[in-house]
């Protein structure tokens, strides 16, 4: 479990070591990629991308261990899916169709499970959509990043995947929404933002926070800080559609429930939620040593 999220996410590490499971914060002592990491910054937050290293090592190693990603692969966006289809046959059910969705993107799989198969319909002479990926601007591969060749993990042990990246050695800082906090782009993802048929857009946490809050006072439910990313694109799309005096449909998708996250909105009713900002010394870095691979003709 990233560090950051192991420190910050104590009751989601409650719940797995309930049922069974042994919670490590990552970079952690038992792999090389990881003890490579400590040995140079005893006080790494983690990332995604490290965990990833430690994950791949680890099963490398072990007969009896496989590993699977949650995220970020094609296949895993297309698995997803079932999230839009069934919002197609709702919105059937309500007569109605969307004009704009919105969708949390760290790595993918949630914003295209809910946006492919709409996108999908309008490939093949549907009505068009407006699509848009929201992301934390402390993390912001999509409206910051590289298209560009890279690897997955921050040790490269995975395959080279051309995606919009930041660079897999990137450390994002330790904002709350742990699960946007990865390097890449998924890149089926990252091949619809060059064709134009999506765009991007990114928030500080507070700023979806409050979004969040609002949401959860209006609707009844507290979103996860992942999930408040979305809610803050569909209420700016909203306002948007009422400055304009034009009325649309928005479809978002509200991937998570935020009971375990509790100690986030502790600290933003604490005032202790600071928008954080990546080091662009860091990213420069990361996007130089990016690995050089030849186009084909």
């Amino acid at each position: 479990m990233v560090r950051v999220s192991y420190d910050q996410k104590p009751y989601r590490r409650a719940l797995m070591e309930t049922y069974g499971a042994k919670c490590i914060p990552s970079p952690s002592n038992l792999t090389n990629a990881g003890r490579t990491i400590l040995a140079k910054r005893p006080d790494h937050p983690g990332s995604l991308g490290i965990a990833i290293s430690e994950a791949v090592e680890i099963a490398a190693q072990n007969d009896d261990t496989k590993y699977a990603l949650g995220s970020v692969l094609n296949h895993v966006l297309l698995h997803q899916t079932i999230i839009g289809i069934e919002s197609m046959e709702q919105l059937e059910m309500a007569g109605d169709y969307p004009d704009i969705i919105v969708g949390c993107t760290g790595g993918g799989s949630n914003f295209a499970g809910i946006a492919f198969p709409f996108i999908g319909a309008q490939l093949r002479s549907g009505k068009k959509v407006d699509v848009i990926a929201v992301e934390p601007a402390a993390c912001p591969s999509l409206t910051r990043g590289r298209y560009a060749y890279d690897f997955g993990d921050t040790a490269h042990l995975t395959p080279l995947t051309k995606m919009h990246t930041l660079g897999s050695t990137f450390t994002p800082p330790g904002f709350h929404a742990g699960g946007l906090r990865y390097h890449g782009m998924a890149p089926m993802v990252s091949h619809l933002q060059e064709l134009g048929l999506i765009r991007s857009t990114a928030y500080h946490q507070t700023k979806v926070f409050d979004a969040g809050v609002q949401f959860a006072r209006a609707e009844g439910i507290v979103p996860a800080p992942e999930a408040n990313h979305a809610v803050r694109g569909a209420i700016d799309e909203a306002i948007r559609c009422r400055e304009e005096g034009t009325s649309r449909a928005i479809l978002f998708n509200l991937c998570g429930h935020g009971h375990f996250d509790m100690q986030a909105y502790i600290d933003y009713f604490g005032g202790k939620l600071k928008d954080l900002n990546y080091d662009e010394s860091e990213l420069a870095m990361a996007l130089a040593g990016l690995p050089s691979v030849a186009e084909p003709a």
